[in-house]
């Protein structure tokens, strides 16, 4: 599989905008009919939370925490959609189920919404993935999601920061690095950089490759140049002699060669 895999189509905005734009209508509809949903969050090791598990990331506590998660949920729902589109609605809904199961299982006795167990789950993924092919496309992704949500890592610690779900950052976590192990990608081919890289390259004639041997040592060293006389007709035995006289500080007059002052025997 080459580059040519990633095409960029339409689909690459608008299911993430699409995606983003439900979690604010979920949002509007709570704040217009003054409608309190959290109760169909998570609510760990309870029959009736186990609804939270598909309802919770689309449920906010406030405009700030549904601001916060919005923009990174956008860009990240683009980059899978853009890098990993055989995978995309794998990920997207096994990634809410068993980042939710998890959070279920593990969490503390409360309510546990928002989507930013799902951000971990993209941001995991990508991260892992991108290392394990080693192909230099996902590889500039692992390192450009490091650099723009590599902090988020703290955010899966306990006592970080009060009013935040780090069960639920923990369990996404775990849930794209799992998805990151058993989901597999095309076999890219490596970036071509060189004429002998090429797959239909043939060896046959090659004037560099022809100074190696089959086991890369090398042989048949190219035969020195001959060294080019400068004056071939002076020979080596010739008693010849140049002398040149140098006169300190005198000047040459205006229109007179310099080379005038010197003496040739």
């Amino acid at each position: 599989m080459n580059d040519n895999h990633f095409k960029f189509s339409l689909s690459v905005f608008v299911l993430p905008l699409l995606f983003v734009l439900l979690l604010w209508l979920v949002f509007w509809f709570e704040i217009t009919y003054k409608i309190n949903l959290t109760e169909y969050g998570i609510h760990p090791r309870t029959f009736t939370g186990l609804r939270g598990i598909i309802f919770s990331p689309f449920l906010h506590g406030s405009m700030e925490h549904l601001y916060n998660n919005s923009i990174p949920l956008f860009m990240l729902v683009a980059g899978l959609r853009y890098f990993y589109r055989e995978h995309f609605f794998k990920i997207i809904g096994f990634g809410i189920l068993l980042s939710g199961f998890l959070t279920w299982v593990i969490a503390r006795d409360s309510y546990h919404i928002g989507a930013s167990g799902l951000i971990y789950v993209l941001v995991s993924f990508m991260f892992f993935k991108g290392i394990m092919t080693k192909y230099y496309r996902l590889v500039a992704l692992s390192l450009l999601i490091v650099t723009l949500y590599g902090s988020l890592i703290w955010y899966v610690f306990p006592g970080v920061e009060e009013g935040i779900s780090w069960e639920g950052h923990l369990a996404g976590l775990i849930t794209g690095f799992v998805f990151a192990s058993i989901y597999k990608t095309p076999e890219y081919q490596k970036m071509i950089k060189y004429e002998w890289e090429k797959p239909d390259f043939d060896p046959t004639g090659d004037k560099f490759l022809e100074r190696f041997d089959e086991n890369g040592n090398f042989v048949n060293p190219p035969k020195p140049e001959p060294e080019l006389e400068m004056f071939p007709e002076i020979s080596s035995t010739s008693n010849f002699r140049i002398t040149y006289h140098f006169i300190e500080g005198k000047d040459v007059p205006a229109g007179e060669n310099p080379e005038d002052k010197k003496d040739a025997f």
